[in-house]
């Protein structure tokens, strides 16, 4: 999941800085953490990064180190970010979009089931190189005109997904699976993964970000679905990045 070896180069070089400033191990480890997530978010060190390293390395020897970084946490990481600019970074079908990276990274942190799933972790999924499933299926979005692959491959149609939930919804439209998930709680006949109690359904909705009104949407409103879930990933991003 780890993409920019400039980014380790960084990091590595923070943590010699931190521990030759004699910061403790505690601080360091959580200073390190959110300085990793910030420089993925932002990509502060793709390309050609050299002149950033020079940078930010003077200012941590010039200044107080936790001070300088958390004026560049506070700088990059405002509210305007987490609002609007996070989002429009999830305007993407990239997967490998380091946004969609984090997202998932918090999925991992907060031991999120799988989509659907009552035992399946994301870390599992991850490890064991699960489904990327689409919650508005492709085949699907493709029936009805959204034939641009930048439209139906977008990131905030994605979740993570045992195999065998992601075969057994094939080309459903959300509203109906998501319906029969509702007649699944309440008669327990199981046919996508194992939820059988509608909290359990409600709480990995929430987990993988995915509006409540779900069993409502309609296919003309797949648009408001992405934006409200860049949204809501943000915002999941955001959380995770306090915890840190």
């Amino acid at each position: 999941m780890i993409r920019s070896q400039n980014t380790i180069n960084f990091n590595y070089a923070l943590y010699l800085i931190l521990r030759d400033k004699n910061i403790p191990q505690g601080k360091i480890e959580s200073l390190i953490r959110k300085w990793f997530v910030l420089s993925v978010l932002t990509s502060r060190y793709s390309g050609s990064a050299e002149s950033q390293f020079d940078t930010d390395i003077r200012h941590l020897y010039e200044l107080q180190p936790e001070e300088y970084i958390q004026n560049v946490i506070d700088s990059e990481l405002s509210d305007s970010y987490w609002n609007v600019r996070s989002p429009q970074q999830m305007d993407t079908s990239f997967v490998d979009s380091p946004t969609f990276l984090v997202f998932l990274a918090s999925q991992v942190k907060m031991k999120d089931k799988g989509f659907l799933s009552r035992d399946i972790t994301v870390q599992d999924l991850i490890t064991l190189k699960g489904d990327v499933h689409h919650i508005f299926p492709k085949e699907y979005l493709k029936g009805i005109g959204y034939t641009d692959r930048s439209m139906y491959n977008q990131i905030a149609n994605y979740v993570m997904a045992q195999s065998e939930i992601n075969i057994a919804i094939g080309k459903k439209p959300p509203k109906e699976y998501f319906n029969e998930l509702l007649e699944q709680c309440k008669t327990g006949r199981l046919k996508y993964g194992a939820i059988d109690n509608i909290d359990d359904l409600y709480e990995n909705l929430e987990m993988h970000c995915i509006p409540f009104d779900i069993f409502d949407r309609l296919a003309d409103d797949y648009k408001g679905f992405l934006e409200e879930r860049r949204k809501l990933m943000a915002q999941k991003i955001r959380i995770y990045f306090q915890s840190l």
